[in-house]
C-alpha cells in the first residue's frame, strides 16, 4: 500500500489540531506517544484476547477496526514529528497469538520512544501492521477506515471537541 498519502492527509490533519489549539511551538511527541500506548490498550480491551476469565465476545469487527486506526493515525503523526515515514508493505500475519502480538507492539512502542530512529520506526509500524492482518484486516480495510475517521477529527475539531 502507499502509504505517502496517509501521511500527507495526517501531516494536514495535525497542522490543523496545531494551528487550532496554539501548538505550532510545543513539543507533542510525549502526548502522542502516551496517546498511542492509551490507543493501542483501548484496541486490546476491545479484541478481549487477553481476558483467559472472561466468556464475554469481542466487540464487533467494525468497532475493533476503528479502535485500530486511531492507532494509526498516531504512528503516522510520531513518525512525522521525527521526519520518519514507512514504504513497506506486509506479505503475511505472524504466526503467534493476539496477546504476543499486541506485547511485541507495545515493546517497539517504547523502543521507538528511547531510540527514535528509522529502523524502530519501522520495526513498530511493520508490527502494527501484523497487527492488524491478525486482527482480520487488509490494507485496504485500514486505508478505508483511516479515511473514514480523519474526517470525523476534522469535525470534532470544528466542534470543539
Amino acid at each position: 500500500m502507499d502509504w505517502s498519502s496517509l501521511f500527507s492527509m495526517q501531516k494536514k490533519l495535525d497542522s490543523y489540531i496545531e494551528a487550532n489549539h496554539g501548538l505550532k511551538e510545543k513539543n507533542v511527541f510525549d502526548d502522542k506517544y502516551l496517546a498511542l500506548l492509551v490507543e493501542l490498550g483501548e484496541l486490546a480491551n476491545e479484541t478481549r484476547c487477553f481476558k483467559f476469565w472472561s466468556l464475554k465476545p469481542s466487540s464487533s469487527h467494525d468497532t475493533i477496526l476503528e479502535e485500530y486506526v486511531d492507532g494509526i493515525h498516531f504512528i503516522l503523526s510520531l513518525g512525522i514529528e521525527k521526519e520518519l515515514q514507512f514504504d513497506t508493505t506486509i506479505d503475511e500475519a505472524p504466526s503467534i497469538s493476539l496477546t504476543q502480538q499486541f506485547n511485541k507492539v507495545f515493546q517497539l512502542c517504547v523502543l521507538f520512544k528511547t531510540t527514535p530512529s528509522k529502523e524502530s520506526y519501522e520495526q513498530l509500524f511493520k508490527s502494527y501492521l501484523e497487527l492488524g492482518q491478525l486482527l482480520g484486516f487488509s490494507e485496504k480495510d485500514i486505508q478505508n477506515a483511516y479515511f473514514r475517521k480523519n474526517e470525523i477529527n476534522y469535525e470534532r475539531q470544528n466542534q470543539g471537541y
